[in-house]
């Protein structure tokens, strides 16, 4: 069933064998889109600042890109920018009847000054400028029909005028040339144009570039390649690429610092040519460019090379020490396995063994018989082990022969002592691989342990270690036939760490996992943490504790920031780390599966997820600088743009900053263009956050809501694994508000005063209000009290008006009685005297006046009251209205007038008539109100 398998996949990949896939290395390429720098697609001219400022001509407008954004400035006339060229300061571009310059204003924004005022004659309609160039204090703006010299001390203009077109303009050696079509090519000497090669060759097709060479030119055409201008002669330049030139559309060119030249081509991408000529590769949409078209080239200080493209911008880092091959069509497969053995590179991937041979673009080809996941490939005396999912090969060039049918061979070990014999680990356990008649096969397996094998290395001659990423460390005691495990040791002091690794590296048995490298103790039979080591594996950016010696006997490790590698001094055996600043989202290996492999001096591979990349050692600059730029500094404003702040004033940084601008923001960058390579920055903001914070790649930092104070803030980055030559500082405040000015504060202390004399004020008013009050209260309470004793008196008095009303009633009607009884005695005229003696004592003129001054004590007024009301009335009526006042009966009024009650109800009556009393109306109610 296995084998039916393996046929099966065999015969599935058996189109490899005549797959050809392209093995070129390349430096690079860093791309971007017209959605990465806000632009149209076409780019046509690119230039570079002091500072490192990149700028592109574009359909749009003039791209700026810092190393960390892009930013659009519209064209002048909103046409096409065709030409660019920084010069100092200045920004040179061209666009359709329009050419000046733009500068940075304080603010850090660029500024344009058109020259066209200044032009003394007027431009050929609908002309554009398509290149310029300096020379000494001149600028040359060149179009199809002219040539205008600015000199930028005058500000004056010169300009050479063209019946035909003229196609480039070029500075060789100080020497201004340009080259007009069906004419030749011209120089100026002395301030003319002088006709200086003339042939019938050249009228064949536009001349693209000139280059000094030796003690002449060397002449690049559109489709005719190279020719050479010496001693008057002109020739082919005879190179290895002629064939290649000529069969190619050429649109840009530029010779590089060292002499080597890159040309961009309208269908064919770029090709890269030695100084000699030498074709050293071609890169085009399919392996590394994002479009065909080369529209411009420009090589920057850091020896970048940046191509304007017809859809797009793209950067090669060409001198950086990084090659990449990238199978883009996914024929490889991601690499598991590298070897270099018999003048030929072999790659293991999961989808087989695949080959090409050393230092050639050759295509890399499949090895029939081996489809599949391939795990390792090992070089034993002469001989390359190809540890496969479906066993153990032998590779012979591009065969591949099956020596051992158990599956999953992950890797290989020499057993001490033993050269015929291999140990190798499977997903089932360890094998014994023996040379016999000069055939490896199977010959025995060690029973006792029945786990998977990947990571594990012989330290003595029969202990075997072995770490399983699920299970832990083991320590295997093997019997001296090597068939079978005599003790299972498993270490309790190591974690289980899936991505972990086991591995000897200068007699050190080292074991690594996510806390650190643990070295085995040899002498206390133990794993001991290696502090020097450790850092490889447990800094802030782990991602796997595999480790990897390569033949030069480097030990390896991958972190998410670097690849680093250890070697040993030779004088002190101290462990030495050095680390390359390759992170991993660029690296794309497959985590727990990174390999490397020595491939030649200092250049070694690493395998990725879809190809492999070429590290060279030596060309690493060590001593690099790289600095930090403030860009802008911005107000933060939520409603509408932000606003910009002149952070240059005085040539110093400082600013100042009302209270209601609070939120700042600063954005700054380092321009540095290597793809591999990181930029992340660390701030502080010394009076608010005094230490430096993490590292973060945002270029951009925004500070809400700052609390009124001084500040300092401080920037720096890290390119890789250096930091930067400086870190910028600018000291700002944010003011006071309004509310806690000086002037504010003064205006509070009169306030409080005011306050304060208003309260105290108040304050007394309302005392003087509460004492009065209770003096009031008081004066109340006494009045209080006195009405009180004068409602007790007048109580008092009217009791003892009722006492004596009601003593004269009684006395009255006891009178009355006994009056009445002498009558009716027989007797009666001798009671005569007595009758006498009791109608004196009835007398109600007596009666009366004890009454009225009693009365009158009580109800002083009412008398007085009713005379002034009724004058009429006579005594005896006051008489009767007191009586009624009283609210007595008419018997009891009858008793005290001494007369009868029918008499005392003919007195009401009179009454009611003199006061001229209703029917309905109350004549006692009457009395009472008044």
């Amino acid at each position: 069933m296995k084998q039916a398998i393996h046929i099966a996949h065999n015969l599935i990949f058996l189109f490899f064998a005549i797959c050809n896939l392209y093995g070129q290395e390349i430096p690079p390429i860093e791309k971007f889109s017209p959605e990465d720098y806000g632009g149209e697609n076409q780019n046509w001219r690119i230039s570079q600042t002091q500072n490192k400022f990149i700028y592109v001509g574009n359909n749009k407008g003039l791209l700026e890109f810092n190393g960390a954004k892009w930013k659009t400035y519209q064209s002048p006339n909103n046409t096409i920018i065709r030409s660019v060229t920084a010069v100092g300061d200045r920004i040179y571009t061209g666009c359709n009847m329009e050419f000046g310059y733009w500068q940075k204003d304080k603010f850090g924004e660029l500024f344009y000054t058109s020259l066209i005022p200044k032009l003394n004659e007027k431009m050929i309609e609908d002309e554009d400028i398509w290149n310029i160039i300096s020379y000494n204090e001149w600028i040359l703006f060149q179009s199809y029909n002219s040539i205008y010299f600015y000199n930028t001390k005058s500000d004056n203009f010169n300009v050479i005028n063209s019946t035909n077109f003229i196609t480039r303009t070029f500075n060789i050696n100080n020497t201004i040339y340009y080259s007009v079509i069906g004419e030749g090519i011209y120089k100026i000497e002395e301030g003319k144009p002088k006709i200086v090669i003339h042939d019938p060759v050249l009228d064949e097709g536009i001349i693209v570039n000139l280059f000094p060479f030796e003690d002449g030119l060397l002449i690049q055409t559109r489709k005719n390649g190279f020719y050479v201008f010496k001693n008057n002669v002109l020739s082919i330049w005879d190179i290895p690429a002629a064939n290649i030139l000529k069969k190619t559309n050429v649109y840009q060119s530029i010779q590089l610092n060292d002499s080597s030249f890159v040309i961009g081509t309208i269908s064919d991408g770029l090709i890269y040519l030695s100084s000699n000529g030498t074709l050293i590769y071609q890169i085009n949409q399919i392996n590394g460019l994002s479009n065909n078209t080369v529209l411009s080239l420009f090589e920057d200080v850091d020896e970048n090379i940046w191509i304007g493209l017809d859809n797009g911008i793209n950067c090669m880092n060409l001198k950086s020490p990084i090659r990449i091959f990238t199978d883009n069509e996914g024929s490889l497969g991601t690499v598991y396995a590298i070897s270099i053995f018999a003048n030929n590179l072999y790659l293991g991937t999961n989808q087989g063994l695949f080959f090409k041979e050393m230092g050639s673009d050759k295509p890399f080809h499949f090895i029939d018989g081996t489809a599949g996941q391939v795990w390792s490939l090992f070089i034993y005396n002469n001989e390359l082990f190809c540890g496969h999912h479906y066993g153990t090969f032998i590779i012979n060039k591009d065969k591949a022969t099956l020596v051992a049918d158990k599956l999953g061979t992950w890797n290989f070990r020499q057993i001490p002592n033993k050269e015929n014999e291999l140990l190798q680990g499977n997903y089932g356990g360890l094998y014994i691989l023996s040379k016999n008649n000069g055939t490896w096969g199977i010959k025995n397996r060690i029973n006792g342990f029945d786990n998977s094998v990947r990571h594990f290395e012989i330290l003595n001659k029969n202990e075997i270690w072995i770490s399983h990423g699920y299970k832990g460390v083991f320590r295997l005691k093997i019997n001296d036939n090597f068939d079978s495990v005599t003790d299972i040791f498993r270490d309790p002091t190591l974690p289980i760490e899936k991505y972990s690794s086991l591995i000897k590296f200068k007699n050190h048995l080292l074991y690594a996992f996510e806390k650190g490298v643990f070295n085995y103790d040899y002498q206390e039979n133990e794993f001991k943490k290696d502090t020097i080591l450790s850092p490889i594996v447990t800094d802030a950016t782990y991602m796997s504790g595999k480790l990897v010696v390569d033949e030069t006997q480097k030990l390896w490790a991958f972190s998410k920031e670097n690849i680093s590698y250890v070697t040993v001094d030779n004088l002190t055996n101290q462990f030495k780390i050095n680390k390359i600043s390759i992170p991993d989202k660029l690296r794309k290996a497959m985590i727990g599966y990174e390999n490397i492999t020595h491939l030649k001096n200092n250049t070694f591979l690493l395998g990725t997820a879809n190809g492999y990349i070429t590290l060279d050692l030596s060309s690493i600059d060590q001593n690099k600088g790289y600095d930090i730029f403030l860009n802008t500094i911005e107000i933060k404003n939520p409603e509408k743009a932000n606003i910009s702040v002149d952070f240059h004033k005085s040539g110093e940084f400082k600013g100042e900053f009302k209270y209601i601008n609070n939120s700042v923001v600063f954005n700054y960058s380092v321009p540095d263009y290597n793809k591999y390579q990181t930029i992340k920055y660390q701030y502080k903001l010394l009076g608010r956050y005094n230490q430096w914070s993490e590292w973060t790649p945002k270029p951009e930092l925004v500070f809400d809501n700052l609390p009124f104070g001084d500040y300092t803030f401080k920037i720096r980055a890290k390119i890789g694994n250096k930091l930067s030559n400086n870190v910028i500082s600018y000291d700002f405040e944010i003011l006071k508000p309004w509310y806690l000015s000086y002037s504010a504060i003064i205006l509070y202390l009169f306030i409080l005063l005011g306050i304060t004399l208003f309260t105290h004020k108040t304050y007394k008013k309302y005392y003087k209000k509460q004492l009065e009050h209770k003096q009031l209260e008081s004066e109340q309470l006494i009045i209080s009290i006195k009405n009180e004793k004068l409602n007790q008196a007048i109580e008092n008095k009217n009791r003892e008006l009722a006492i004596s009303t009601m003593s004269i009633i009684k006395k009255n009607e006891l009178l009355a009685s006994i009056k009445k009884e002498l009558k009716n005695n027989p007797q009666k005229q001798d009671n005569a005297s007595v009758i006498k003696l009791v109608d004196d004592n009835l007398n109600t003129l007596k009666d009366w006046s004890f009454f009225e001054e009693a009365f009158n004590n009580v109800d002083k007024d009412f008398l007085n009251k009713v005379k002034k009301v009724y004058p009429d009335l006579t005594p005896n009526d006051l008489r009767f209205c007191a009586y009624l006042r009283l609210n007595l009966s008419s018997k009891e009024i009858a008793s005290l007038l001494n007369i009868s009650v029918r008499s005392v109800e003919t007195k009401r009556y009179r009454m009611r008539k003199r006061m001229n009393l209703e029917h309905k109306e109350s004549l006692v109610n009457h009395i009472l109100d008044i």
